[in-house]
């Protein structure tokens, strides 16, 4: 007799899922557009406020490879509704912070929440479905999953040019508290859940050393440029420990019996490969929401709202596109070519968006977005379907688990790669502008005269006019200057891509059964 649910009690159980996973990745991207504003307010700049990306990219990178390990541990019901509050209370506490640490440390905390939230979710709305049935679950989360990042940007831009930045974390709390309630009225627990708690071996130390880790590396990536790399007595002790952690983390994890991120898998070749794919799909999807706000707001002029906005339609194409893409795979339809023909793609969406000039309006940006909604539908689910192909279906959770935790990872130090090349490049720039405008030169003396003029006919201060006018030039030489940079790092998202699609060719084509596709159907609702 089937234990799924039906009816009302099914609806409730999408809805709530859906609802938490997507609220989870709408806070992956949110913060994007209220960096300027946030800046201001907390008195630091965007490179150091860009730290509250970073740190809940960090924390998605450390639970999500633990998560299977700890919804057995507690049971997944207790674990689901434990980080449905974890999430909740730390947005609170994140639109409570009277400073960056304090904000940077609750974003961390709301990163563990959510990582586990949208793990977790995609398991329990999976089994609210019969398994031929599940290809529908695949299509409802997918759009949810490529929806959430980019509505976050449009969400916060409203709340920038309606209120305060705090905004943008108190309105996860009445959503989290009725997804909480829905969840425990709801979701019903496995008849095993939490039972075998004897049997599980916590591995503390491979945590730790995760932990240490990617923590420290991320330090030196961000921090890296602006305390002059090993200059710095931080960034040698940071470096240090990170090599040493990580170094120690994949020599630990692959001499124990129960490793908590089983590594030997990547002795097969064809994960290894799909890992070095799914890192740079991160690196490029997370790098390119993160760019292209700043880039709107500080350089051309773009409102919060309208920044969002601009991301949020041509998205459209990918959540359109994802139900069509999750049916292909279940009926076995081969990946490989959806991943290459996705990587092109995003490619060009890259290197389009570095060849837009400084006038450019929203409208602009409409194409390459649409294409770039193209490559993510197109690279998702193949990349997850990839990722098992010559694993045995008892590997599966952890094989998707560890593509997963790689995306993330990508991400994170796509983010901070990101920072350290703008700012290395805008510097770069401003040199080579400064240059070509030496103090004296008759272009230079007749700008400012302009200037200068126009100062006096508003404002009647001849004394001031000139100083005015030298800080106005210096200004429009600071923006033309974060333009050229923006579209560089652009540019490297692009050469990231064009780079590692050779490596297509060593990527293993399997033609699978009907009941491996449902195995792994089945394995990414567990695991994703």
């Amino acid at each position: 007799m089937s234990t799924t649910p039906k009816g009302i009690a099914r609806a409730i159980i999408v809805l709530t899922t859906v609802t938490a996973a997507v609220m989870e990745l709408i806070d992956t991207s949110i913060v994007n557009v209220a960096l300027s504003e946030m800046s201001g307010s907390l008195g630091v700049n965007i490179e150091d406020v860009s730290w509250v990306i970073t740190a809940y990219a960090i924390a998605n990178v450390i639970i999500i490879p633990l998560t299977g390990f700890l919804a057995s541990y507690f049971g997944r019901k207790n674990y689901y509704i434990v980080s449905m509050i974890i999430f909740t209370a730390a947005s609170y506490m994140c639109g409570q912070s009277n400073n960056l640490v304090e904000l940077i440390a609750w974003r961390f905390v709301q990163g563990i929440g959510g990582g586990a939230l949208l793990s977790t979710s995609q398991s329990i709305l999976f089994d609210a479905f019969e398994p031929k049935d599940r290809p529908i679950a695949a299509g409802l989360f997918g759009m949810g999953i490529v929806l959430g990042p980019t509505l976050g940007p449009t969400l916060g831009g409203y709340i920038i040019d309606h209120s305060s930045w705090p905004l943008i974390f108190m309105i996860n709390i009445p959503i989290g508290i009725i997804a909480t309630l829905l969840a425990f009225y709801f979701v019903d627990k496995k008849p095993d859940e939490g039972k075998n708690k004897a049997n599980i071996k916590i591995d503390y130390t491979g945590i730790l050393l995760l932990m240490a880790g990617i923590g420290c590396l991320q330090y030196v990536l961000e921090r890296g440029q602006s305390e002059d790399w090993l200059n710095s007595e931080s960034i040698r002790i940071c470096g240090t420990v990170a090599i040493v952690g990580l170094i120690s983390f994949i020599i630990y994890e692959l001499n124990i019996k129960q490793p908590a991120v089983n590594l030997r898998l990547l002795g097969n070749r064809n994960l290894a490969f799909t890992t070095i794919f799914t890192f740079v799909a991160g690196f490029g999807l997370f790098t390119s929401i993160f760019i292209f706000p700043v880039l709107a707001q500080r350089v051309l002029g773009f409102t919060a709202f309208e920044t969002g906005y601009a991301l949020l339609v041509p998205t459209m194409a990918a959540v359109i596109l994802m139900p069509f893409i999750g049916k292909m795979m279940s009926k076995g339809v081969t990946p490989v070519p959806l991943i290459f023909i996705g990587y092109i793609l995003f490619a060009v969406y890259a290197f389009m968006s570095a060849s837009l000039s400084p006038d450019v309006g929203r409208d602009d940006f409409f194409w390459p977005l649409v294409i770039r909604s193209v490559g993510i539908a197109l690279c998702q689910l193949p990349l997850i379907n990839q990722a098992v192909v010559g694993l045995e279906p008892k590997d599966y959770p952890t094989g998707i688990s560890l593509n997963n935790m790689i995306r993330q990872l990508g991400g994170a130090v796509g983010i901070a790669v990101a920072n350290n090349y703008v700012s290395s490049r805008y510097a770069q720039h401003r040199s080579d502008l400064v240059s070509a405008m030496p103090a004296g030169s008759a272009q230079i003396t007749e700008r400012v005269s302009a200037i200068s003029n126009g100062i006096i006919a508003k404002t009647g201060d001849v004394a001031g006019a000139t100083t005015k006018a030298y800080a106005s030039l210096s200004l429009a030489v600071d923006k033309q200057a974060y333009y050229l940079s923006y579209l560089d790092a652009f540019r490297l998202i692009g050469i990231f891509f064009l780079l590692v699609i050779p490596l297509v060719v060593f990527l293993r084509v399997k033609k699978k059964s009907a009941a491996e596709i449902a195995s792994t159907v089945k394995a990414v609702g567990e695991s994703h």
